[in-house]
């Protein structure tokens, strides 16, 4: 089986206390000049990049698992000529890689040096780096920290981690996460991913006879049974890393001065990673970034496929095609005012920094509060409810 032990290609300085052993599974699909790194979200496994890898590649078989003679059947041939090759792997504490025991075994820096150890071992000097959800913030950590390595930079569903992790609290995501948290089967883990993935609108779509739902459901419960659930190492793990992940105005600058495209992908109906925290990602990053804006969940690359793999291979040939930053991005120039700003001077770059924590810290607690608060009128509706005197008739005498 395809592994690559991440110490081996890292010095002691780069590794982090514990990992030595940890090892990080990957498979490589299609064959070519063109290399592209997928780098998944949380509680995710490779698996989940297929729809992209089929067009991309043309092929859903891994190359360690084609015949002697190299037969490989091709899924989309009119792809052949692409000349990609994909490699898409188990980020650490999910699926066949390791699962560190330790939370501080568990940043997006760490797991960036990870995508990076699996590039040396495949002998890849550059890469297009795709990554979705908590993958889009590795991949970020990724561009800014090795940014002579990054081709192109996509990042699906992405926010900018620590509380802009908390989703839009409302009923729906508050019942979403206690069903999540109370999850111990695949069925219902099934249940809660497919509100959690999809739009409400694409489940209820009928396919033939069936609803989305319903065909989803099965796949899912036979997917995660195959893998297994996560564990509660991995699982609090991945949490810590999306939790902690944090850009700072010299790693985005970085990632720009680096010149390389950027295409930011979202879909509007997220409740897990908002929308308003994508844009503001991509404003970050102008002129080097475009703003796909698509009718999805927070899997957008499953529910809307076929405009998700259209905006990865224009990534893909307008970055072979050297197209400069400011004829790639649609965003309009007062995106960048907030870099100017913010680098004014260090003295008032660091007033900027300390206020835009504040900030931060102060919404993420109000949003912690108003939840609470939701949780409490609930439970003190439904008590209410049960308390209410029940009608009794007429005594017999």
């Amino acid at each position: 089986m395809p592994f690559c032990e991440v110490s081996s290609f890292q010095n002691g300085s780069e590794a982090a206390p514990g990992d030595n052993g940890i090892k990080i599974f990957y498979r490589t699909y299609g064959r070519g000049p063109t290399k592209v790194l997928m780098i998944i979200g949380l509680a995710g496994t490779h698996t989940s990049w297929e729809r992209q890898i089929r067009t991309l590649a043309g092929t859903l078989t891994p190359n360690d698992e084609e015949s002697p003679a190299g037969d490989q059947t091709p899924i989309a041939s009119h792809n052949e000529s692409l000349g990609v090759e994909v490699c898409a792997f188990d980020n650490r504490g999910m699926g066949r890689s390791s699962v560190p025991t330790k939370k501080s075994a568990y940043t997006t820096t760490l797991m960036a040096k990870d995508a990076v150890a699996i590039m040396d071992f495949l002998g890849w000097e550059k890469a297009h780096v795709f990554g979705h959800s908590m993958g889009g913030m590795i991949a970020c950590k990724m561009a800014a920290m090795v940014p002579g390595r990054v081709l192109s930079l996509a990042l699906l569903n992405v926010t900018g981690g620590g509380y802009e992790c908390i989703p839009k609290l409302d009923r729906q995501t508050l019942s979403i996460a206690i069903r999540f948290l109370r999850a111990k089967t695949p069925q219902q883990r099934a249940a809660v991913d497919l509100d959690t993935h999809y739009s409400k609108e694409y489940l209820e779509e009928y396919v033939g006879t069936q609803t989305r739902r319903a065909i989803l459901y099965q796949e899912y419960v036979k997917g995660i049974s195959s893998t297994g659930m996560q564990t509660n190492y991995g699982f609090e793990g991945q949490i810590n890393a999306c939790w902690t992940h944090k850009l700072t105005l010299a790693e985005f600058e970085a990632i720009r001065a680096a010149g390389f495209l950027v295409s930011v992908i979202h879909g509007r109906h997220d409740v897990i990673a908002q929308l308003c925290h994508a844009k503001r990602i991509a404003e970050k990053l102008y002129p080097s970034a475009r703003m796909v804006e698509l009718h999805g969940g927070h899997l957008v690359s499953h529910e809307r496929t076929e405009e998700v793999n259209k905006a990865l291979l224009e990534l893909l040939k307008a970055s072979e095609e050297k197209l400069s930053t400011h004829d790639w991005t649609n965003l309009p120039l007062k995106s960048s005012g907030w870099i100017k700003f913010g680098r004014i001077n260090s003295e008032g770059g660091a007033s900027l920094s300390f206020m835009v924590d504040l900030v931060g810290k102060l919404h993420a607690f109000f949003l912690y509060l108003f939840g609470l608060l939701v949780l409490v009128a609930e439970y003190l509706r439904r008590s209410t409810r049960s308390l209410r005197p029940a009608k009794v008739g007429p005594t017999l005498t």
